[in-house]
């Protein structure tokens, strides 16, 4: 009854759609007033199929049902679009702006082009680097307290595209053009050094300006020690959100700040993470723990490993092939037992004291697959978790009986996600296609959990904490796909997969290919991809794209219900094929 209401549901939205594009020429996407930086836009809308439409007076290719999807290159500025069907006409303004800072007009430095742009605090005798732009040929320096720096022009630096650049195939380096000016110095001593004077000269003229950030040097005998205040403390390779997530930190964590940025904290093991994720414990001194002992215990499903320290210290991990090795920072052995006997999921347990603050531990592991893992302290003790393996219960109509599977149909509420023709939001079809998809792997035996069964808001913290709570075998996130205004959208087709922790990479590639292979989606590739539903360590999690919500000719495939029945069945049996192999 539930899969005959969604696909009613869904042939309705399709039948009116149509009805629509009958009467009226409908432009989607882009909307009346636009601004980007790319190179191209592509535009998205549908007419009758009758006739032709025209975008500034040149006839454009549509599907069989009056949709389309071209792109068109951009110059710098403004550009009018005119598209005309019959007697309709809709004008759309594109504006194209330049991604190079903008000259002043006078003698004076590029706007926010002074760095350090914010407060900074570094360890005495650590290097402290500034940075400008302004005019060629120019005298730049800056002042420090009694310090003069000079600041050199230098080389063209090549410009780096978003890390999205990738999924369009055009993440090639750019040069740069501006006059970029740095230099950089010491400080011995500690102090409040304050903002820095910038000081450029061209021409016999000199313009100043203070610098945004105030710089100070930290007290290497009074370093603060900060604790993690959130359920996983986010840290990074730098102190932004451009920069890569490391190990997320366990509650109760503790560490040395060896330097700031804006918010963001410097810790001893080399991790960034931002302030409001931790507090400062005022009088303690840096911490430092040793280990003797490790233990472990059996419960349900899974294997336990206590790490029993004298205060809660940094951790990393690194999943492999047949390995899981976990890090202790600010961590120095006296371990002369380790208790392990043979366990199901661990063959032998290795450690090292790989530098005087650091031991590692690497359990080889019996099977390749790895079901997931959750790391806690309770209290001073590091808690390890890792999963077992599923339990199959190999009943023949019933394939996936005993297999939880978690369902996260992408968006929904306020969070639409993208969108194709009138009545087309991503968050419905993805609700559409998840709910065929729980009914075909229910009808295999599987339990299957939903994160929602209807268009409400559900944020993406409440989506991981549901997958950390009801540990799921696998989790699926499933979505349709939207690229970049830059997109070669006509071009472009296909089911792209994402993963993000290694034990997801073998689900991932299986059932791209399962899928390709059948000759249900054609390829778009599988990319490792730093995704808040594929970041879930607690179960193997997988993020499909399932084809392109701009492009006319795969749209017409979307709203399709056989072909949605058809996606649902043969991604269920590639999921219990890939179950069948991991056995």
């Amino acid at each position: 009854m539930k899969k005959v209401l969604a696909l009613v549901v869904f042939n309705c939205l399709f039948t009116s759609s149509v009805a629509l594009a009958q009467t009226s020429l409908l432009v989607v996407f882009p909307p009346t007033n636009y601004q980007t930086s790319t190179e191209k836009i592509f535009f998205i809308g549908t007419a009758s199929p009758d006739g032709q439409v025209l975008i500034n007076g040149r006839p454009i290719t549509r599907s069989q049902a009056g949709h389309f999807s071209p792109s068109f290159p951009l110059q710098l500025g403004e550009k009018v679009f005119k598209t005309r069907y019959q007697n309709q006409e809709r004008e759309i303004k594109v504006t194209k702006l330049s991604t190079l800072p903008e000259s002043p007009p006078g003698l004076g430095f590029t706007k926010d082009s002074l760095t350090p742009a914010v407060d900074i605090a570094r360890l005495p005798g650590e290097l402290i680097c500034f940075g400008a732009i302004a005019p060629p040929q120019a005298t730049v320096s800056v002042k420090l307290a009694n310090q003069t720096i000079p600041l050199s022009p230098q080389p063209p630096q090549a410009q780096l595209p978003a890390n999205s650049s990738v999924l369009t195939g055009k993440n090639q380096p750019t040069t740069s053009s501006p006059s970029k000016y740095r230099g950089c110095t010491t400080v011995a001593k500690v102090a409040d050094l304050g903002q820095p004077l910038f000081s450029l000269t061209l021409n016999g003229n000199t313009a100043t300006q203070l610098g945004e950030g105030k710089i100070s040097i930290l007290t290497p005998t009074q370093l603060p020690v900060t604790e993690v205040i959130a359920a996983s403390g986010v840290t990074r390779t730098g102190p932004s959100t451009d920069y890569s997530r490391l190990t997320p930190l366990p509650k109760g964590t503790r560490a040395t700040v060896t330097g700031k940025e804006g918010d963001w904290l410097r810790l001893d093991y080399g991790a960034w993470i931002h302030s409001k994720e931790t507090k400062i414990i005022p009088g303690a001194v840096p911490p430092q723990t040793v280990i003797r002992s490790v233990g472990y215990r059996q419960r349900a499903g899974e294997t336990e490993i206590r790490f029993p320290l004298q205060i809660p210290v940094p951790v990393s991990v690194e999943q492999g092939n047949r390995s899981f090795t976990l890090t202790l920072y600010n961590t120095t052995a006296q371990t002369d037992t380790i208790h392990l006997d043979d366990a199901p999921l661990i063959s032998r347990l290795d450690w090292q004291q790989v530098t005087p603050k650091q031991v590692k531990y690497t359990f080889n592991l019996k099977n390749l697959q790895q079901w997931g893992y959750k790391l806690r302290y309770e209290n001073t003790t590091l808690v390890l978790t890792l999963r077992h393996p599923p339990h199959l219960e190999h009943r023949k109509r019933q394939p996936l009986s005993g297999i939880k599977i978690l369902l996260d149909p992408g968006h929904g509420g306020k969070e639409s996600g993208s969108s194709g023709l009138p009545g087309y939001l991503a968050k419905d079809v993805n609700l559409v296609l998840s709910k065929l998809l729980r009914d075909e792997l229910v009808l295999r035996g599987a339990t299957v959990v939903m994160t929602r069964e209807d268009d409400q808001d559900v944020s993406l913290v409440e989506r991981q904490e549901i997958i950390s709570k009801e540990q799921p075998a696998i989790s699926l996130s499933i979505h349709y796909n939207f690229l970049p205004d830059d997109s070669k959208v006509e071009q472009t087709r296909g089911l792209v997969s994402f993963w993000f922790h290694p034990q997801a990479h073998s689900l991932a590639v299986f059932l791209h290919n399962y899928v390709v292979n059948k000759r249900l989606e054609p390829s778009y590739g599988v990319f490792w991809n730093n995704l808040a539903l594929t970041r879930p360590s607690a179960a193997p999690a997988v993020l499909l794209e399932f084809r392109l919500m701009s492009n006319a000719d795969e749209f017409e495939d979307i709203v399709n219900s056989q072909q949605q029945r058809k996606r649902a069945k043969i991604l269920a049996d590639g999921v219990t094929k890939w179950f069948k192999m991991m056995k």
